[in-house]
């Protein structure tokens, strides 16, 4: 039985992916799931019953086989001021740091680690309708050296025999997260394009996500992992699918000045450009994603208002 340590495990992408190992977890027991968290009794009202949770990594008293990192606070819930900034930078990169530090001197070395990440890697670009593979070219920006210097923080766990892999993550669509925040408006018909529309939003289902690190434990896999639909569409595009699968008119423009007014630079740099990304690496590797459209995972999503993701 191998033994995983999740950090973020009570965050929206965490907690689905525990409740997803937890499920194989009974008389034969493949995994056991071990979260940190800041508020562990918080977590454990969220988490499987299975799951231990732990405030500090002095806490364990067992050799964990897998590290997944997925800590880090709220990208896009608020104006970048340079004290927020700040804090984002701290959450993702010293937490990984920390983590290294204490794994370097553990008695049994980790075989795998699948540390967080984003297409956000990349950064801008409105009118480039190129596909980006992980190989693609980035125009920096502040997400994108967020990006390589989370990255570059876990690659670091290379030097301890691990397998590494970084979870480049779209925009994932879920019961939580970015689509819970969009619905009220569009439910009122009030929704709409974003500045010209013309920006890629790639996106991932939470239940494939879950597959795709799942995927990533059990195949040789390393290095950069695009965790995006097949199917990228634009802003435009997804607004009018949306407005399509909850049958509301969806042609309510937010202009870029509004964006940029309201949001600053994480209007500017998350809402306003966006690139083209494809999951190349796993589409060469076989892996078959169960959404591969938006409409059909927005519809699965909202078919009922008290769906679950599994």
């Amino acid at each position: 039985m191998k033994t995983i340590l999740v950090t973020g495990g009570s965050g929206f992408i965490g907690r689905n992916l525990c409740e997803r190992l937890a499920c194989t977890v009974g008389k034969h027991s493949v995994y056991q799931l071990i979260v940190l968290s800041r508020n562990p009794s918080k977590a454990a009202k969220v988490l499987p019953q299975s799951v231990q949770t732990i405030s500090d990594l002095s806490q364990l008293n067992q050799p964990i086989d897998i590290l997944i990192n997925l800590a880090g606070e709220p990208i896009a819930d608020r104006r970048w001021s340079d004290k927020r900034k700040a804090t984002i930078r701290q959450s993702r990169i010293q937490t990984t740091q920390a983590l290294y530090e204490y794994f370097k001197q553990a008695d049994k070395p980790l075989s795998m680690v699948i540390s967080g990440s984003a297409i956000g890697y990349y950064g801008g670009g409105i009118a480039n309708d190129q596909p980006v593979t992980e190989e693609g070219a980035v125009e920096p920006n502040f997400s994108s050296k967020l990006c390589a210097d989370w990255e570059n923080t876990a690659k670091q766990f290379e030097q301890l025999g691990a397998r590494v892999c970084f979870l480049r993550t779209g925009i994932v669509l879920g019961q939580q997260g970015a689509l819970s925040k969009l619905l009220p408006a569009f439910k009122l018909g009030l929704g709409g394009p974003i500045a010209s529309g013309r920006q890629w939003m790639p996106w991932i289902h939470i239940e494939d996500m879950v597959r795709i690190i799942i995927h990533a434990m059990q195949n040789d896999i390393t290095g950069p992992i695009n965790c995006t639909a097949p199917q990228p569409v634009t802003n435009r595009e997804f607004a009018k699918t949306l407005g399509k699968v909850l049958k509301r008119p969806a042609i309510a423009p937010m202009p870029a000045a509004i964006v940029k007014l309201l949001f600053g630079q994480m209007g500017d740099e998350l809402m306003i450009q966006g690139q083209s990304v494809i999951p190349q690496k796993l589409q060469q590797q076989g892996f078959e994603f169960n959404y591969s459209d938006l409409a059909g995972a927005l519809s699965e999503l909202l078919g009922s208002s008290n769906h679950e993701a599994f």
